[in-house]
């Protein structure tokens, strides 16, 4: 639906994940485990170079048709991969979706979680006339949670029974970004 875009605050830069560069994707991801592996589904030592390409064609079909919008974190002066933030579960009729994030270990503890949220929600809103976006964080996930609070979100309680990862449900604090946090005016 929405063409492919690089967004940017002049530190870092979101923009759709690319074909070439699986083998980065991979590297980043198992340079991560120990800290996504616990709170991704996805991230296991089973995740190769194939299953990055794979990763990355699926969220380019994704967008084209407008029901995920993953975009790649790199860093808007050297170009290098950062980590991934995305727009998820978009939903068609009450016009919210979930906003998730992660950072490859090595960049840890610079904002750009942070900074790619803000981007990401503000994409959600202006282009794409969301007016809620949702960070769902599993009890125990403590860094993601302070990068919700750092970013400016809503803090909305815990939901029971929320997420699933693997064979293990958490009950999981739920926050939520909103136009008027980018002194914007909900529209549908």
């Amino acid at each position: 639906m929405f063409p492919f875009i690089t967004l940017t605050d002049g530190t870092i830069n979101l923009r759709p994940f690319e074909f070439g560069e699986e083998n980065t994707l991979h590297l980043a991801v198992q340079e991560s485990l120990p800290e996504l592996e616990p709170w991704m589904s996805w991230a296991n030592e089973s995740y190769t170079s194939e299953t990055a390409l794979n990763f990355i064609a699926l969220t380019r079909t994704y967008w084209s048709n407008g029901s995920l919008y993953a975009f790649a974190i790199a860093d808007a002066k050297t170009g290098e991969f950062l980590g991934g933030c995305s727009l998820s579960h978009i939903h068609p009729i009450y016009h919210f979706c979930n906003l998730g994030y992660w950072v490859r270990t090595s960049r840890h503890g610079e904002g750009i979680a942070g900074r790619a949220a803000k981007l990401a929600a503000r994409f959600a809103f202006e282009r794409l006339n969301l007016i809620r976006a949702e960070i769902v964080i599993a009890i125990g996930n403590e860094p993601s949670k302070r990068v919700a609070e750092k970013a400016g979100a809503h803090y909305e309680g815990i939901l029971l029974n929320r997420m699933v990862v693997g064979t293990r449900f958490f009950d999981a604090h739920m926050f939520s970004l909103l136009p008027s946090d980018f002194e914007l005016v909900a529209r549908l």
